[in-house]
């Protein structure tokens, strides 16, 4: 997981080189009182056949396999959603993450299909679905955890060396929470955070335990283990994020159509039965929590 989505504070600036997968063109604009309506490109994917999402390439959000397939967490979601709407194809445009609300802004695609984090800036530029899941930090620990680790708290009686990414938000949590300077140990990356780990640099690495989860299935022969995911709390409010899909604001039908059928999902289980085999838990299971809750400053 990179920085760019889970710092809250950053945004897409500028589109950047869109790469079409299964050969999918940009998308058509739609009737431009309709869009403003919001009536335009739920009609349209209705009638065309497909969809077209924005995915980073970005494991375990959405990304292609080898033999190019579109897939992950929010793909897989999509797929079933859109299905549910009456549109049988979901066709991927390869964006990187910064590029993704400028490109569904541009039309070069109807909706993010990434995992995005739900943020008052990010709102104030794109309308959200409802989240699909909600991120909670945990620890890669060595296999044991023999100093016990499971909250902060733990980490800062221990004096031990916290990994983090730079520019993560787990490394404003470090800080806030009374982490001394240094134990907080900034790596650029979550492979470069692993390293550091096994190197003995950090005696654990604070990412969500999604993150987490899905950098040690690279490692599987390696002695170390993801503590269960654990609250941060700072000033009485509770630091987590909420990933969902990104619309166009004027397509409030289909924000409206997503939601009702995501409510279904969430209600019946069928959510975690969809994001399982990506890592997710019921931990990160969002409940009724709504993107309004996320939006507010």
């Amino acid at each position: 997981m990179t920085s760019s989505r889970r710092d809250f504070l950053r945004t897409s600036a500028v589109l950047a080189g869109a790469v079409p997968l299964l050969g999918a063109a940009a998308c058509s604009t739609t009737d431009p009182e309709k869009e403003r309506s919001g009536g335009g490109t739920l009609e349209r994917a209705k009638k065309q056949g497909y969809i077209q999402v924005g995915y980073a390439n970005e494991a375990p959000y959405g990304f292609t396999t080898s033999d190019g397939k579109l897939t992950g967490e929010a793909p897989e979601l999509a797929k079933v959603i859109f299905k549910e709407l009456g549109i049988n194809e979901v066709r991927g445009v390869q964006v990187e993450f910064g590029g993704l609300i400028a490109g569904v802004q541009a039309r070069r695609f109807d909706a993010i299909a990434a995992g995005m984090f739900i943020n008052p800036e990010r709102c104030g530029q794109i309308a959200f679905a409802d989240p699909e899941y909600i991120a909670k930090t945990a620890f890669m620990v060595p296999k044991g955890n023999p100093k016990g680790l499971k909250t902060f708290d733990d980490a800062i009686k221990q004096k031990v060396k916290v990994g983090v990414m730079n520019g993560a938000a787990e490394a404003d949590y470090a800080a806030k929470l009374g982490v001394s300077k240094g134990n907080i140990k900034g790596f650029p990356d979550p492979p470069g955070a692993y390293d550091g780990l096994k190197a003995g640099r950090c005696d654990c690495i604070a990412l969500t335990r999604i993150s987490l989860v899905d950098l040690l299935s690279k490692h599987k022969s390696d002695p170390f283990e993801v503590t269960p995911a654990f609250d941060v709390v700072i000033e009485g409010k509770e630091q987590s994020g909420a990933g969902g899909f990104g619309f166009r604001k004027a397509d409030t039908d289909l924000v409206q159509a997503f939601n009702g059928e995501l409510a279904k999902l969430k209600s019946s289980g069928r959510l975690l039965e969809i994001l399982k085999p990506f890592g997710f838990s019921q931990a990160e299971m969002p409940g009724n929590r709504t993107a309004a809750e996320f939006c507010k400053a």
